[in-house]
Order: structure tokens, then sequence, then C-alpha cells
């Protein structure tokens, strides 16, 4: 029998090894960080027939979360976990991604630069704290606050404020008009203020929600525990609890879930497709694709970036890397179910003599340039920016390609585009289903990811974000697909379906959106 005693519970834990003359009990303890209480197993010998063993699921995911603050880090793997503890006023459906209520129960538009939303009574945050508007008010100003830095700006962009009406009727403040506010709110999580506040340097890794699941322990680099919160406004979650692990490699997530260590793996790559117990897919949003640093020396040139875009053979990659799981991008970064998808817009055709012909025209033969990238957060991430590499190469450039560790990639993605790296390798997943965060974000001059501007762009997307005219608001972002297009702003690659490796006991349907959601999900005992 081994004992540990937690220095941060003062529980004592106590495992038997296994032995069936033990029965399962459940004691709770506080987090000193967070003051929300969690619940662990023990055992021990009992008279009364054993309690039900708690259900419990483990996933597997790319790699470490960057923080736990989830209003910070445009991070996946912060995602992965904090989807399950954090909720937003609007959640989407899980079947038809339509906008539904989430902590608020109503919203309305009351003038052109004010929504008004009723949120619901009673619930609380895992601490205790109360969701209220002074909550929602704290949240919006938190993530909208210059010297915060968040990462995940074009997600709200046009919010400026939030007014409380009531205790529980709070005023959401627009720039203009801002027809997808809705949109946004299925997106800003809210943060518990007093506790965010006052505990700032221990929230980024002790987050406290009002989710299905509170947040039990971190141990950086080897996995995150959650346990079902019992008093969820929306019913207790049918698993007990949540081990979310970083497994970078894919082989190893593979072993592990064919050894039955996890329940669900993200990011199955498609050879593996046959050799999980169960597999699930589905239509995904996620686009790989090169950021060309356009302000920088030879990559200004627009024939240089012609150049980079017909030198990669797309259909030779979606079907040797992706098995049929991929597709080329149609020279956006929007799929056919994104509001501002232009029809009209192709993607770049693989033409190697093209490529060589316009470096040469552009006396750019021989340029070396930096190809950053990370490796294990998407599917084949690594194995694509090789091989996007070689293609570049053949093409006539010297390529070093450099992989980084994920906090040094993320940095690099948001130092602006002065600092930005001639190229760099990433994926874009635009769960808001509409154009304005894909080309504010990765596209505008302003924008928190963007090495590119362009005046008329500019224009175009900031005028769209406020049009109410749903026709006039499309045809704006289908301009702006079309000009960033032909000025080859980046390097168009592929757009993904999601594939995930389930375990037998596991059911779960993939959501469009990409989110695992733990209390969607059932394990059959």
């Amino acid at each position: 029998m081994k004992r540990r005693e937690t220095d941060e519970s003062k529980v004592l834990l106590v495992t038997d090894h296994g032995d069936p003359g033990f029965a399962v009990t459940i004691r709770l303890w506080a987090n000193a960080h967070t003051g929300a209480t969690h619940a662990h197993t023990t055992r021990g010998h009992a008279c009364a027939a054993p309690t039900p063993k708690p259900v419990q699921v483990v996933i597997a995911i790319g790699g470490d979360p960057s923080t736990l603050d989830p209003q910070y880090a445009d991070d996946g793997n912060e995602r992965a976990v904090n989807d399950n503890i954090y909720e937003m006023l609007l959640f989407r459906d899980p079947k038809t991604m339509a906008v539904v209520p989430g902590l608020a129960e109503s919203y309305k538009q009351v003038d052109a630069t004010t929504w008004r939303l009723t949120l619901r009574k009673g619930v609380k945050f895992h601490n205790g704290e109360a969701l209220n508007a002074a909550a929602v008010v704290f949240s919006v100003k938190r993530i909208l606050d210059p010297a915060f830095k968040s990462q995940q700006l074009s997600y709200v962009e046009g919010i400026t404020d939030a007014k409380a009406v009531d205790d529980y009727t709070v005023d959401i403040i627009t720039s203009g008009p801002l027809p997808i506010l809705p949109v946004r709110l299925t997106w800003l999580k809210i943060v518990p203020p007093k506790y965010a506040a006052e505990k700032a340097a221990e929230f980024p890794n002790y987050p406290v929600g009002t989710g299905p699941y509170k947040f039990v322990e971190w141990k950086k680099g080897d996995h995150v525990t959650l346990e079902a919160n019992q008093a969820y406004w929306g019913g207790a979650p049918k698993i007990n609890r949540v081990i979310i692990r970083p497994i970078p490699e894919e082989a190893t997530r593979l072993a592990a879930l064919k050894a039955g260590e996890v329940d669900l793996v993200r990011g199955l790559i498609p050879e593996y497709v046959k050799d999980v117990p169960k597999a699930a897919h589905r239509p995904g949003l996620e686009f790989p694709w090169i950021r060309i640093n356009t302000r920088k020396g030879k990559l200004a040139d627009l024939k240089v970036r012609q150049a980079l875009n017909y030198a990669v053979d797309k259909e030779a990659l979606a079907k040797s890397l992706y098995g049929g799981f991929a597709v080329p991008a149609d020279g956006q970064l929007l799929t056919k179910g994104h509001f501002g998808y232009n029809p009209e817009v192709k993607a770049f055709p693989y033409d190697l003599t093209k490529a060589k012909a316009l470096l040469k025209e552009a006396g750019a033969v021989g340029m070396s340039v930096d190809l950053i990238g990370e490796s294990g957060r998407w599917l084949k991430d690594k194995e694509l920016i090789e091989a996007v590499a070689g293609q570049l190469t053949e093409a006539g450039l010297k390529v070093n390609v450099k992989i980084v560790e994920w906090k040094t990639w993320l940095d690099l993605l948001f130092a602006g585009a002065e600092k930005a790296p001639d190229l760099q390798f990433s994926s874009h997943d635009n769960e808001l289903l509409d154009a304005s965060r894909t080309l504010s974000g990765l596209f505008t001059s302003k924008g928190n990811q963007a090495a590119y501007a362009n005046p008329e762009v500019d224009k175009l997307v900031e005028t769209a974000a406020t049009e109410t005219d749903p026709a006039k608001r499309e045809e704006m972002y289908r301009k702006a697909v079309k000009i960033i297009n032909e000025e080859a702003a980046c390097i168009f690659l592929l757009n993904l379906e999601n594939i995930y490796g389930l375990s037998k006991r596991l059911e779960w349907m993939p959501r469009l959106d990409g989110r695992v959601l733990v209390k969607e999900m059932t394990v059959s005992q």
C-alpha cells in the first residue's frame, strides 16, 4: 500500500494495487489556490457493498497548453482543456452549429451599438463566486485591455465595452454596428473577477470557471486533471474524471490508444485509421498555411510570392500525407461553410516551370529564406513543413527549416510584422464561421498575426465588419479574399478533415467547430 500527503490539499491518498477487498470512496479537498472543492478517490476496507467505480476518460492532445488562462493565448491545446472548465455567454448547437443560449438566457439588440443580454440566475464559478453582470463586465474589459495583450483580439473585434444594467442584465457595447456579435460571444469565456484580479499570478495555472468540469491539477508536460462539477447548472456530467495528456508524437498517441491508456486521440493520422478500435472524422475548419512576410526583402516582390504558391504541389501533399482526408485549399483560408467564402477564387495550380521562371525574373534564384515551424500541434505538421520546404528548394530557393518550441513559435506569430520571420507555418481554424476573424487577424495591417498589408483590404474588412446588409457585407469580404489571393499574400496549402481515434468504450460525435467537450461524451462500462 502506498500513501502520500499533498502539501496543497493535506489529504492522504491511498492506493491498494488492485486489492479486490477494498472499496472505493470519495474524499473532498480544497484547492489552496482557487478555493474550489474537488474529489479524489481513495480505497479502504468496507463492510458495505463496493461503490461503483468512477468513470474516467483520458484524452491525448498534441502538446502541453501554453497557459490555462482562457482569455490570453490563441492555442488549441489550451482550448482542449479550458473548453471544459469555462463557458461563454452563448453556445453553438453541437449538430447544427446554430447560436443558442449559454450563460445568457436571451439577448437582443437595443440600438446600433448596444446588445443586451439576460444572464442565468444561480450559476456559480467553481470557487463560489457568482456569475453575474459584474463578472461579464470584468471579463470583457480584461480581454480588451491593451496591457493584457490578448492573442484572441481578432475573436472579439468590434467589442469596445460592457456595462451592467442590473445584477443579471448586461449591455455589450460595440464600436459600430456589429451584426456578428452573437457569433463573437460564442468565443469569449467568462472568468471570475475577484479571483482573476486578486490572484493574477496564479490564475494562468489554476483555472476556475462555471463549466461542467473543475480543475484539479496541471503537471506540466505530463497531464491536466479535471473532475466533474456535480453542481453544474446544466446537470452533472456522466464522466466523473478527465485526464488530458500532451503526447506530441503521432505514433506514441496511437500506441497509447491501442494499449488502452487513452480513450480519445485528436489529430489521428490517416494511416492509423485502420489500426484504432474506433475512428471518427468529419470535414473540418483547419487550414495549414504559410505566412509570408511581404514587407521583407525579395518577399515583397509579387513574382516571388506567386512562385512560392506555384512551386507547392498541393494535390500531392493531400494524397501522400493525408490519404484523402485533406483537399487543396481554394486559394483562401475559408470553406464553403464560412460567410464570405469566394466561390470564384481557385487554388494556385502546381506549375514548377512557372515557379522557376518567376524566381528568375525576380532575381531570386538561390535566395535563402527561413521557414519557422513547430511539431506536434497539428496533424502531420512537421512532415508537411518539410515536404513544402523540399518543393520550394526544387523551385530554386534555399530553405532553412527551423522547428522551434511551441512558446517560441507563438511569440513569433504574434510579434508583429517587423519581427516576423520570412516564412512561418501555421494552421488557421476559424470557429466563428465568418470571414471577419480570418481576414482581420491574418491579412489586415492591424491584424495580430499579419505580415501583409493592403489599404484596400483594410478598408473592405473594416467596413464589412459594421455593414448590416448581409449581401453587401459578404460582397466586401469576397473582394478582399480575391485581392489577397491575387497578391499571393501567403502560401495557401490545404483544408483538413478532423480525424479522431476512440477507445471501444467511448461514444462521441465530433463537432464541426473542433471543440472537444467531455460533457457530450458517454462511456460504456
